[in-house]
């Protein structure tokens, strides 16, 4: 399930990322125990990426209430989300629709 060429407390940190940009600011995230339970992996590996996170001020938490997305969360983590993609996963997607030919119109035909 969890890729070998990067810390699994950063593959549950995009998790929790992509959960936040999916529900947007202010949603309430999963504790850390559900998260694990449902990821399958240790507790304190949740509590790191949801330490990171908070220490990035991208996720507040509530004493008593939960964890949950910071305001402006979801647009900075957006902003960061796309730095990377275009920086670092468009280059590789890139190069492999040249080595297959494929022309825009055939990735436009199958959307």
């Amino acid at each position: 399930m969890y890729a070998n060429d990067r810390p699994i407390y950063r593959q549950i940190r995009d998790i929790i990322v992509a959960r936040i940009l999916d529900s947007g600011d202010g949603a309430l995230l999963p504790s850390v125990r559900a998260l694990a339970a449902e990821a399958g992996v240790n507790p304190l590996t949740v509590a790191k990426a949801y330490h990171d996170l908070q220490a990035s001020g991208l996720v507040v938490a509530r004493k008593g209430v939960g964890l949950f997305a910071a305001d402006g969360a979801a647009r900075e983590l957006l902003k960061a989300e796309r730095a990377v993609f275009l920086a670092e996963e468009w280059p590789r997607v890139q190069a492999r629709i040249d080595r297959l030919g494929l022309s825009v119109a055939d990735l436009l035909e199958t959307v």
